[in-house]
């Protein structure tokens, strides 16, 4: 494997042009150990809350404005726990905890990193 240059983030977050909520780009490439998402939400749509037991993530802010959720595993975030996310914010959410990302009025466009998520495996019964 060689180093390269995967993509251009802005160039696709302008050519997403306000287009539905969804990925814009995923990383691909064989024999990785890391998964990344760009991820484009339309004005006022958001990605719910949960809980990501198993991974730490990293949140890269694009483009837009929106607002982090995040906090303990076992409820949602409350309102003090809703942090501002901007242009060149980086949020990291620990695994364990509850997260919910929303987008402001001009849509928000970010990037996400974590260790590559295992494959499905199909097992015999035993």
């Amino acid at each position: 494997m060689t180093a390269q240059v995967l993509c251009d983030t802005r160039a696709l977050t302008v050519a997403s042009g306000g287009a539905a909520t969804g990925v814009l780009w995923k990383l691909a490439e064989p024999g990785r150990q890391l998964d990344a998402n760009l991820v484009h939400l339309a004005p006022g749509e958001h990605i719910a809350a949960h809980a990501e037991p198993e991974l730490d993530v990293l949140v890269l802010v694009v483009s837009g404005s929106g607002t982090l959720g995040a906090g303990p595993e076992d409820r949602e975030p409350g309102p003090g726990e809703l942090l501002p996310l901007g242009e060149g914010a980086l949020g990291w959410l620990p695994r364990g905890s509850t997260r919910e990302i929303r987008a402001g009025a001009d849509g928000l466009d970010y990037l996400t990193v974590h260790t590559r998520r295992p494959g499905m495996q199909i097992r015999s019964r035993t």
